[in-house]
């Protein structure tokens, strides 16, 4: 594998946190009970919008999920770095693969400001030549849109590409594009795999770049 493209929230980052304290923020604003953190995590990996939608349920009105949008995003933007930390041997491992000459990229449903701050605030900005959020494109993940769009800024061939994620959206994106699937077993929803099963499956960050490095 040449070109290792990643999910951000529950693969590279957790930010479960960061992002139930937002959540519950937003639905105290809106005169609502507070979610677990269980529930929140498995909202996660559609974008803020559907994230949103979510946790106001299904009688919230599009006004309402339009005025807990503003104040989630505002809110996870003073707080997103509170407690968000890199998973165990993530930055390791990273740092290996782009020694070796790896091409790394972020492909996330977050918006692509926050992912990019975040990227940088932990220090992993100098690892990768591209990050791509949820507003990058027309289409979010499963959309094979932007992997497309890492084929064709890295020059790596099709099946030497593998898309790394935490969830069905990670698998099911890297389907759409025809490219190899890696799901990691410690994020926040790694129950949805049994839907659209990974190509490989590691448990932590250092075992895939073993396996990359290794060539498979």
């Amino acid at each position: 594998m040449k070109l290792l493209i990643f999910d951000l929230d529950g693969t590279l980052i957790d930010s479960k946190l960061d992002l139930v304290h937002s959540v519950n923020a937003t639905l105290a604003m809106m005169g609502m009970a507070p979610l677990s953190e269980e529930v929140v995590a498995s909202y996660v990996g559609n974008g803020a919008p559907v994230l949103m939608r979510r946790a106001l349920g299904p009688d919230a009105s599009d006004v309402d999920v339009h005025r807990a949008l503003e104040y989630f995003l505002s809110y996870y933007r003073e707080h997103m770095l509170d407690n968000t930390r890199l998973y165990p041997g993530v930055h390791d491992a990273l740092d290996r693969l782009h020694q070796a000459g790896s091409r790394l990229a972020v492909l996330t449903n977050k918006p692509v400001r926050f992912s990019k701050a975040i990227v940088d605030g932990l220090g992993l900005g100098g690892h990768f030549f591209q990050v791509y959020g949820g507003n990058s494109f027309a289409q979010k993940k499963p959309d094979p849109i932007g992997i497309e769009t890492l084929l064709v800024e890295s020059g790596v061939a099709r099946e030497l590409t593998i898309m790394v994620g935490d969830s069905v959206v990670d698998i099911q994106t890297a389907r759409n594009a025809n490219v190899k699937a890696c799901g990691v077993t410690y994020g926040f929803q790694p129950d949805t795999f049994e839907q659209t099963p990974p190509d490989i499956v590691v448990d932590n960050m250092q075992a895939l770049a073993d396996y990359v490095l290794s060539d498979g």
